[in-house]
């Protein structure tokens, strides 16, 4: 009996395929998605290396992918930046030497768009995320909704308002009628969950995708008003990139059924 694809020939093949058909329009070159390397216009494997500026709440699932990615296309190399978006982009829009910007929103995503810093094409979106509140596994503070987060004797942490998370949790503070006084405001999601991890804060409003990836070391406490701010993350090469190929089946993979299925797996919503 012939064996299931393994999820790296099924990434080489939708890869292949999403190349293909940017491609051969133009180039004539054919694409047999059953093989393991990616062709480009002129026929031959990808090759090449590109950098990944990416929201810092898609560091574990673009690290795999990224993995999956290079397996699947021996002759690249990717490497990964993560930050919060707002600092991605002011770097890229100081000359950062990026090929793909992946957004936690689309607000930051607009500012470079509108900078003719991406592709001509529109960026594509392709995961949905909503906030949750983290809190050490004790618990200390017995934080049980986002009202309590307005308790003076609570030491919250949450995002800058400029970040994604940091714009999201100012949306649910007014869809709740709540105002929350951090102890502090951080640049990224992992930086607020850095704080709850370490002990330093009761509490800290992340993505449930940051909760669902810290394991053991984080509880989630959900709360109705979250749904209030649903964060899309668009994705799209960045323009005058060395690497379009690769940076264009990067892009690929991560809107194909792989990368969908990647991201469904921490918990991201689909776009």
């Amino acid at each position: 009996m012939r064996r299931p694809p393994t999820i790296v020939e099924t990434l080489a093949g939708t890869v292949a395929l999403a190349t293909s058909l940017a491609l051969t329009g133009c180039s004539g070159a054919t694409v047999d998605p059953a093989t393991s390397a990616t062709p480009t216009a002129s026929g031959s494997a990808l090759d090449g290396s590109i950098t990944v500026y990416a929201a810092a709440s898609l560091k574990t699932t673009f690290t795999e992918l990224a993995d999956d990615f290079e397996e699947a296309n021996p002759g690249t190399t990717v490497e990964l930046t993560f930050a919060g978006s707002s600092d991605l982009v002011t770097q890229i829009t100081e000359g950062a030497p990026a090929d793909v910007f992946a957004s936690a929103d689309e607000k930051n995503m607009t500012k470079l768009t509108d900078a003719g810093l991406v592709e001509s094409s529109a960026p594509e979106d392709f995961a949905t995320n909503v906030l949750t509140i983290a809190v050490p596994p004790s618990n200390p503070a017995g934080v049980t909704s986002l009202a309590d987060l307005a308790e003076p004797d609570v030491k919250t942490v949450v995002c800058a308002p400029q970040v994604p998370c940091g714009a999201a949790t100012v949306a649910v503070e007014r869809a709740a009628g709540v105002t929350i006084s951090p102890v502090s405001e951080e640049s990224s999601v992992t930086d607020v969950l850095g704080k709850v991890t370490s002990g330093e804060a009761d509490a800290g409003l992340v993505y449930v995708t940051d909760v669902e990836a810290a394991g053991d070391s984080v509880e989630g406490v959900p709360f109705a008003e979250s749904d209030q701010a649903v964060n899309t993350y668009p994705i799209a090469p960045v323009a005058d990139t060395a690497d379009p190929e690769v940076a264009r089946a990067f892009v690929a993979l991560v809107t194909g059924e792989v990368g969908q299925g990647v991201l469904r797996g921490a918990g991201f919503g689909a776009p």
